[in-house]
């Protein structure tokens, strides 16, 4: 899950939003796009073209509502909060701070603008979080 701790990455940020993209979209296939569509903030062309294996356009908090759906799991906002806990522990743990973690980004990202995201003063897509997530995973001892 996304939201868990992450201690080490794979080869890529692609490699590791596929690895969240086949969790989420086995969520959206057991409850349906409609109960997706319904149930979250997620659209019908959205939902559905994660189920058909597309990497569609998402924020953190659609990413945590789709995850919600499934047997076990927080509340969204609380998988969001978790997410970006375990972002700055993270950081911590590997040593880095945001300027650190600018450097090493493979989108254009500022580090007041890492920091803001992080520290959820700032929407945050999907995206974004996946390749700050990795640069911290990747950077971890």
């Amino acid at each position: 899950m996304f939201y868990e701790q992450r201690m080490n990455a794979p080869e890529s940020p692609a490699d590791l939003r596929a690895e969240y993209e086949d969790d989420l979209r086995a969520v959206v296939t057991q409850h349906g796009v409609d109960a997706v569509a319904d149930q979250t903030d997620v659209d019908r062309e959205t939902a559905n073209a994660l189920l058909e294996g597309d990497s569609p356009d998402l924020t953190l908090p659609e990413a945590a509502q789709i995850q919600a759906l499934a047997d076990g799991e927080p509340e969204p906002d609380e998988m969001v909060e978790i997410a970006c806990d375990h972002l700055l522990l993270g950081m911590t743990t590997a040593v880095l701070d945001v300027d650190a973690v600018e450097s090493e980004l493979a989108i254009e990202m500022d580090a007041k603008e890492v920091q803001q995201k992080i520290e959820r003063r700032a929407p945050m897509s999907f995206e974004e979080f996946v390749h700050i997530q990795y640069v911290i995973a990747d950077g971890a001892p």
